[in-house]
């Protein structure tokens, strides 16, 4: 978790009041005192005494400074999901409490009330989320009671602090591969003759064969007078270049509503844009894990893309260019699909909610390479809608699956992450590689 600087304000000087049952003690003890001069009752004049000089006794005593309150890193490193933070409150001498509130997405999650023995008090807390990307962690405010809570400081501006939360990843199996191969090392076997693979054949000996490869079962059976060697061939293991292209022109949520903008999503509905960072994390730990080389696009912005490369390091890169993708301005419109390298596999994650994704898909399996769409629109909530957002969500439908229709027809294969991916993708993995136009191994 990554953060920015936090905020507190100090400069306008916070103003004390009196409580109010301080204020209404002192009201009640008054008009006792009036009515046992009135009455000549002392012992009714007994009850109200204390009450005045209680109230006269904490008003004198109310602290004399400002609270503040900052937000500060906690040493804890945060788990997936988690956003940790400290809240450090600096309370003026003689304050006795601070009530302490915090507010996400304008809405209260948690008060509570802290007791100040010294002048500085911090108070760690945890914040669950299922979004990434850049976020605020919460808006914190502070109260400060004085002794018995007989005064109360104005609530000081409250403080903040913005977090990156990196996408998570979640673990595959079987992931399919492009159509070609390239390099000569990696986790692969390729279609080459090398060396790490499977056996390729059986074959006379020949300049440049090294001797540790005579077999020699096969050498005693088919030539016994040793008048010509034969040596095992193997397979070359090769790499996959894969390329994770994202389409961060849509950020929606499972409610149709508030597509439109004028709703924001729910905090504990993950969008269109988390589930397709998840995804793209996932797929590129799994790629990276296997010796691929994994690279990253946007379609949404008009941006150098992330070049294929390997290794810890890539994974981090990667990861953290999904974080800071989001959507920025008007979509980019454009006129061609971005150039890939030669025979990579491309996998494009993207809600399909207009032409845009579709057509570089299918632009990017025109030119041989081996394209997987992968739909990651959450599942939608229609509880709520009405009879004309029913009919237009409607529409939107027809368009969408007429669309991953001419997908298939175009040969892009089709993946929905909301369900079960690591099935849907081992089965992709044992599909044929070879296709007619993808070019050979």
């Amino acid at each position: 978790m990554t953060t920015g600087p936090s905020s507190s304000a100090v400069d306008a000087p916070v103003a004390w009041s009196r409580a109010r049952t301080t204020a209404w003690g002192a009201v009640v003890g008054c008009v006792l005192l009036v009515a046992a001069a009135w009455t000549g009752r002392p012992d009714v004049g007994a009850i109200g005494a204390p009450l005045v000089v209680w109230a006269a006794w904490t008003w004198a005593r109310r602290p004399a400074g400002d609270p503040a309150v900052h937000l500060v890193d906690d040493d804890v490193a945060p788990q997936p999901g988690q956003l940790r933070a400290r809240v450090r409150v600096e309370a003026p001498a003689g304050t006795a409490a601070v009530v302490l509130g915090l507010r996400r997405n304008n809405r209260t999650q948690a008060r509570a009330l802290v007791r100040v023995t010294g002048q500085v008090r911090e108070v760690p807390f945890v914040v669950h989320t299922v979004r990434t990307g850049p976020q605020s962690v919460a808006d914190v405010d502070a109260t400060a009671l004085g002794p018995g809570a007989s005064s109360v400081s104005e609530t000081a501006d409250p403080a903040d602090r913005s977090a990156l939360v990196l996408p998570s990843v979640r673990p595959l199996g079987a992931l399919p591969l492009p159509a070609r191969l390239r390099g000569l090392s990696g986790g692969h076997e390729s279609r080459r003759p090398g060396e790490g693979g499977g056996l390729r054949d059986v074959h006379p000996y020949a300049p440049g064969d090294r001797l540790r490869r005579i077999d020699w079962r096969v050498t005693a059976r088919r030539s016994p007078q040793l008048r010509e060697l034969y040596v095992r061939r193997e397979h070359a293991l090769a790499e996959a270049v894969v390329m994770l292209v994202v389409d961060s022109r849509d950020d929606v949520g499972p409610d149709p509503r508030t597509w439109r903008g004028l709703m924001r999503p729910r905090a504990q509905d993950p969008t269109s844009l988390d589930l397709a960072r998840t995804a793209a994390a996932s797929l590129a730990q799994a790629y990276l894990a296997a010796g691929d080389r994994v690279g990253l696009d946007d379609l949404g912005v008009l941006r150098r893309p992330l070049p294929p490369g390997g290794g810890r390091r890539q994974l981090d890169r990667i990861r953290n260019a999904l974080a800071v993708t989001r959507p920025e301005g008007d979509p980019v419109r454009r006129t061609r699909a971005p150039q890939l390298p030669s025979g990579a596999l491309v996998l494009v994650f993207s809600t399909f909610l207009d032409d845009a994704a579709a057509s570089a898909a299918a632009q990017w399996r025109a030119a041989g390479h081996r394209v997987v769409a992968v739909d990651v629109l959450p599942t939608l909530r229609e509880q709520l809608l009405d009879d004309r957002e029913h009919l237009a969500l409607r529409f939107v439908r027809l368009a969408r699956e007429d669309r991953l229709a001419a997908l298939e027809d175009a040969d892009v294969e089709l993946v929905t992450w909301h369900g079960d991916p690591q099935v849907a993708f081992a089965g992709l993995a044992r599909r044929a590689q070879r296709r007619a136009g993808a070019g050979a191994r």
